[in-house]
C-alpha cells in the first residue's frame, strides 16, 4: 500500500477513537482529498449540480453527467441548506471532481480552471453580462472584485489555480475562495469552492486557508 494511503488510513483510524476535529473527504475514485472541520454538516450536492448546469432532474443529461461528475457540500450554518453556496453569513464548502470529455481536455487552460464554476476572468464575465442582457434578466452576480489570483505549483505535471473574489448577490457582498486543479494526464479537474459573506470570510480566513491547504490530488497505486 502506498505511503500516502497508509497515512490517510491512520488519520481516519485515530479520528474514530475520539471526537474528531475534522471530516476527511475523498471522491469516489480516490483521486482527490481534503478535510473540513467536523462542525460542518454534509449535504447532498445534487441540487447544486442541477442549478449550475440547468439540467432537469432525472433527465438523460443529468444521468450522463452523474456518471462522470462527483460532488459534495458542507455547511457551517445551524440551518444547513445548499442555497447557502450563493450567500450565507456562515462558511459553505462545495467540492466537485469532473472526468473531462475529449473536447473538454482540448480546451482546458488556467483560465478555464478559474471559470470552472463562476465567471471570474474578464472575458467570461463579459459573456455572462451579455447573456443576462439578452434574456432581459438582472444578473445574479454583480460588482465583481478580484482579491487574489495564485497559480499553484503541483507535482508531476498537474496544474492549478487559487482565486479569491467578491460578488454582490442579493444586496450582500459574498467572498468566494476557488481552487481548481487538473491532473497530470489532463483528464480530471478537481474544484473546491468555499465562501460566505465578506465580513464572515475576513473573520474566518485562517479556517478557509486550512481547508484549501488540505485540498490535494492523490496518486493511486498502479
Amino acid at each position: 500500500m502506498a505511503p500516502v494511503i497508509v497515512s490517510l488510513v491512520a488519520v481516519l483510524t485515530l479520528s474514530a477513537c475520539g471526537q474528531p476535529d475534522f471530516t476527511y473527504v475523498r471522491d469516489r475514485d480516490g483521486t482527490t482529498y481534503f478535510k473540513v472541520p467536523a462542525s460542518f454538516t454534509r449535504l447532498n450536492a445534487s441540487p447544486i449540480e442541477l442549478f449550475l448546469t440547468g439540467d432537469r432532474p432525472g433527465s438523460q443529461a443529468a444521468l450522463t453527467r452523474a456518471q462522470r461528475v462527483w460532488s459534495t457540500a458542507f455547511d457551517r450554518s445551524a440551518q444547513p441548506d445548499v442555497s447557502h453556496l450563493l450567500g450565507s453569513p456562515d462558511p459553505f464548502v462545495y467540492a466537485t471532481v469532473h472526468k473531462l470529455t475529449e473536447e473538454q481536455r482540448d480546451a482546458i487552460s488556467l483560465n478555464r480552471l478559474r471559470d470552472f464554476i463562476l465567471p471570474v476572468t474578464d472575458q467570461t464575465r463579459e459573456l455572462y453580462e451579455q447573456q443576462s442582457a439578452l434574456t432581459g434578466q438582472r444578473p445574479l452576480f454583480t460588482g465583481f472584485e478580484r482579491i487574489s489570483d495564485e497559480v499553484l505549483t503541483l507535482d508531476g505535471g498537474a496544474k492549478g489555480v487559487r482565486v479569491r473574489f467578491n460578488y454582490q448577490i442579493g444586496g450582500k457582498v459574498q467572498t468566494f475562495d476557488h481552487t481548481a486543479m487538473v491532473d497530470e494526464g489532463g483528464s480530471t479537474v478537481s474544484v473546491l469552492l468555499m465562501g460566505c459573506q465578506a465580513t464572515c470570510y475576513a473573520r474566518r480566513a485562517a479556517e478557509f486557508d486550512t481547508i484549501a491547504g488540505s485540498f490535494k490530488l492523490l496518486r493511486l497505486p498502479g
